[in-house]
């Protein structure tokens, strides 16, 4: 049985959302604050986060609403910042992300994906594989940083692996 592309795009994002969360589980709080490329740790994954907070739906939306722990250029590694992120805050706009991006997306039909999104030159759909582009990108940072600090490789899904439910799974392979 075919599927059609929306639940694709909703089986993806979900894995990529899940595959998020267990890297942010698996920095050392050591690494939290460490700096790469003269960025803290805890930014770049707020730069990944807010990019697919912004940039997953429509970049230029005017309703947009910054989260609450944002401040000017918090999300832009070319900039320092003096805002500290801890790990709760994370987890709390990781579960803000997850829950706005699935709500997108099971409202989302293939019939959609060439729509552009009010004041947006690209569509729905270079819009989302876009945000998957520059999330792994990122995600790859984040892992290499992970992995070079601990010899631990996190968890990812593949194509096929099951989602994991709960907190019952190894967070590296």
């Amino acid at each position: 049985m075919e599927k059609n592309l929306t639940r694709v795009i909703i089986d993806q994002t979900d894995r990529a959302l899940w595959e998020v969360k267990n890297v942010i589980d698996c920095v050392p709080d050591e690494l939290w604050s460490r700096e790469y490329c003269e960025m803290p740790l805890y930014k770049h994954i707020y730069h990944m986060m807010h990019s697919l907070d912004l940039w997953y739906i429509n970049p230029n939306d005017p309703s947009y609403q910054e989260p609450d722990i944002h401040i000017d250029s918090l999300n832009n590694l070319d900039v320092k910042t003096e805002r500290f992120i801890s790990r709760t805050e994370i987890n709390d706009y990781y579960r803000a992300v997850k829950f706005k991006i699935a709500a997108y997306t099971n409202f989302l039909n293939d019939g959609m994906l060439n729509e552009r999104p009010v004041d947006c030159s690209h569509s729905k759909f270079e819009l989302i594989i876009a945000q998957f582009r520059h999330l792994h990108t990122h995600m790859g940072m984040v892992m290499g940083f992970i992995i070079e600090a601990t010899g631990q490789w996190p968890t990812v899904l593949g194509l096929e692996k099951p989602i994991p439910e709960g907190d019952n799974y190894n967070k590296f392979c």
